[in-house]
């Protein structure tokens, strides 16, 4: 079976250091430069940005979502961390499915993860650029309207204040009528529109924020994995004190009657919020890239990433209940809700503080991401799934450069042309599929001997435990949610939103059976079933497109990969 051709586990690393027959790059990371590395990725365009969206949809009790993703990702970690502890090489999810589900796989998680990195940084850079437009607004600095946002989102303003002219000038037009015409005419999507210089038909309009942030991003990536370190390492301390002063002086102003009612749209609502919730975790997952530019990849990789995720979900689950303790939680379906509720509260100088920690925070996310994608397609290079172009390394900065500026034109460019919720979305799912196979690909490694000084995943037996938990979930649904499964079984209205769950619950059944005869370890089957319940909350639209970003996938590895693959027979 050519196409589930794998990696030996013995393979994987080279001597002296090599890693799949390339050159060494400069090891300087420490496991607190891991760690910092992991906050760094993982505080960002989620604290400030998309955990409104989440608090709007499942109020208070979002708090759950975030201790349920903290928890799928936790388990997750741990998987990662065996991987990292057994195969310490570049190339993250995309090289440990290589060892165990094959080379088709490995090329699917590889083309995942290029919309986790670099598609995810389009949205952190658009959240950046508000943030970052709205500090120089306080500083007496206005950009132009057409140089703060992209096309698609003026084009569609545009569009809605013509409409909304039409229905103001009809006969019959109401008070409210008009006065959303002068909203949507002072909008500054169309502001943008009407003002923005134009060449012959087009006109001229761009981020330019969002576009300078990943030039700069880009070239602090290319010149080298210390430098970046060290500013890492500075934003980091940074974001974290001003996080921790936005939770104290917040937390004065909490008034508990909004906790009430905790679940205002029921849980139906707090799992509305998966693709905001997840986005914020992403990034943890990044350390691993790091691995031949860590000076102990087998114990520092493990720590690295379990000790960031460790600090973020306790930093995710304060600052949601000071969010949802400051405000009604009906308040908060906005992009920038710190910064939002302080404003509403009357605490104009955090106003101030919240855009400068803002604008930290998603530098810090950008410049961890940008790390991590030309890292994975050195490694996929180097196996041949790639052109070896990809795998080059810059011989003074030891960073692999050509796949670095290839990275940052991936994400410069389309910022120009896309718009922010398709691309949260489309991140969010992708990540996901990433985690389940990594957890999955953890279940089918043998057994190892415990070696002193390298992360060992704990051996729990789930013979019994799997099907006494999935019995226990399954009642307390029962009891707590009776419409829950009659609900599953509704045709009419509610098909497709269904269809997640109606495969979810069998697949569980599945698993359950085979690790009672298989004897699975329990985390990493824990860590595979919650990342495929997350799952269940993406819509159907985000699975279509999902699809579509697969097959073209799919398309271009049998174009090169397939026939270049390392793994390939010789030809003769």
């Amino acid at each position: 079976m050519s196409l589930f051709r794998k990696k030996p586990l013995s393979g994987a690393i080279a001597p002296e250091g090599e890693i799949h027959g390339g050159d060494a790059l400069g090891r300087h990371l420490t496991v607190r430069d891991l760690t910092f590395f992991g906050i760094a990725a993982i505080i960002g365009a989620g604290s400030f940005s998309s955990m409104g969206e989440a608090c709007f949809k499942g109020g208070p009790g979002v708090v759950l979502l975030f201790v349920m993703c903290g928890i799928a990702c936790g388990f997750t970690a741990m998987c990662y961390a065996e991987f990292a502890a057994r195969v310490p090489a570049s190339g993250s999810a995309y090289t440990y499915a290589y060892v165990t589900f094959g080379e088709l796989f490995a090329w699917v998680i590889g083309w995942a993860l290029l919309m986790e990195y670099s598609i995810g940084n389009i949205y952190v850079a658009f959240s950046w650029s508000g943030y970052f437009t709205n500090l120089l607004e306080g500083l007496g600095l206005h950009l132009p309207e057409w140089l703060t946002i992209n096309y698609k989102a003026a084009h569609v303003a545009s569009q809605h204040t013509l409409a909304t002219i039409f229905s103001a000038n009809a006969p019959n037009a109401t008070p409210e009528a008009r006065l959303a015409l002068e909203t949507a005419v002072s909008s500054e999507g169309n502001l943008a529109w009407t003002t923005a210089p134009r060449i012959g038909p087009l006109r001229i309009i761009f981020d330019l924020p969002a576009v300078a942030i990943n030039v700069l991003i880009t070239w602090l990536v290319y010149v080298g994995v210390k430098e970046s370190r060290n500013v890492s390492n500075a934003m980091v301390i940074l974001k974290l004190a001003i996080i921790v002063l936005v939770v104290l002086v917040g937390a004065a102003y909490v008034d508990i009657d909004n906790w009430t009612p905790f679940l205002p749209n029921g849980f139906g609502g707090v799992m509305a919020g998966v693709s905001a919730v997840f986005f914020a975790y992403i990034g943890f997952d990044a350390v691993s890239t790091l691995a031949e530019e860590s000076k102990d990849p087998q114990r520092d990789l493990p720590r690295g990433m379990i000790r960031s995720l460790i600090i973020c979900t306790v930093v995710y689950v304060l600052l949601a209940l000071v969010l949802t303790g400051m405000v009604s939680w009906s308040q908060l379906d906005v992009s920038d809700p710190l910064a939002e509720v302080f404003q509403l509260r009357g605490v104009k100088w955090m106003l101030y503080i919240v855009s400068i920690a803002a604008v930290v925070a998603m530098t810090s996310v950008l410049l961890v991401f940008q790390l991590g994608q030309p890292r994975i397609w050195m490694s996929m290079s180097r196996d041949g799934l790639l052109p070896k172009k990809f795998a080059s390394i810059h011989p003074k900065h030891r960073t692999p450069g050509f796949s670095t500026i290839v990275t940052g034109l991936v994400v410069g460019l389309p910022i120009f042309f896309t718009d922010e919720s398709f691309i949260l979305d489309f991140t969010s799912i992708g990540t996901l599929f990433a985690f389940v196979l990594v957890c999955g690909g953890v279940l089918l490694l043998p057994q190892r001997p415990k070696v002193k000084g390298r992360f060992h995943l704990p051996y729990f037996n789930s013979r019994w435990t799997a099907p006494l938990l999935m019995l226990a979930v399954v009642a307390l649904l029962v009891v707590s949610l009776p419409d829950y499964f009659p609900g599953l079984l509704e045709i009419e209205g509610h098909a497709a939103q269904n269809i997640p769950q109606l495969i979810f619950w069998p697949l569980t059944l599945l698993l359950v059976i085979m690790a009672h005869v298989k004897q699975w370890s329990l985390i990493p089957l824990l860590g595979l079933l919650s990342c495929s319940y997350l799952l269940t909350g993406m819509e159907v639209s985000n699975w279509s497109w999902f699809s579509v970003w697969l097959v073209i996938g799919l398309i271009c590895y049998f174009a090169y990969g397939y026939r270049h693959s390392k793994l390939a027979p010789q030809r003769t």
